[in-house]
């Protein structure tokens, strides 16, 4: 068969629609927005660590560290003006990461 090329594969970049046909542009305002929130909560994480919540202080450490994690995403790796595909994929990431957390914390709760 001599098909060229492009008729052989077709282009996935327009199958999963990831080309940039539009520009987003981000205020400095935000970005300081976001960086007084992230300030913010790792004061937090820090208060929580001199605290001493016994068993709960790594579930609300990681809780912390998930909101964190999600503003920089949104934010600062313009996870927000992405398409749902690529947001999709990155909420799977999570998902998988969650279940590998919790099933961590049932098998040390079950020794």
């Amino acid at each position: 068969m001599d098909l060229p090329f492009p008729l052989a594969l077709p282009d996935y970049l327009t199958l999963i629609n990831m080309e940039h046909k539009e520009h987003h542009i981000t205020s400095y305002s935000l970005f300081v927005r976001v960086l007084v929130a992230l300030l913010i909560l790792t004061a937090i994480s820090v208060l929580v660590t001199e605290i001493h919540f016994s068993t709960f202080s790594v579930g609300v450490a990681l809780i912390l560290a998930s909101v964190k994690v999600t503003l920089v995403l949104i934010f600062f790796m313009h996870l927000k003006w992405e398409n749902t595909f690529l947001r999709l994929m990155v909420l799977g990431v999570f998902l998988l990461f969650a279940l590998v957390i919790v099933i961590t914390f049932i098998d040390y709760l079950l020794r």
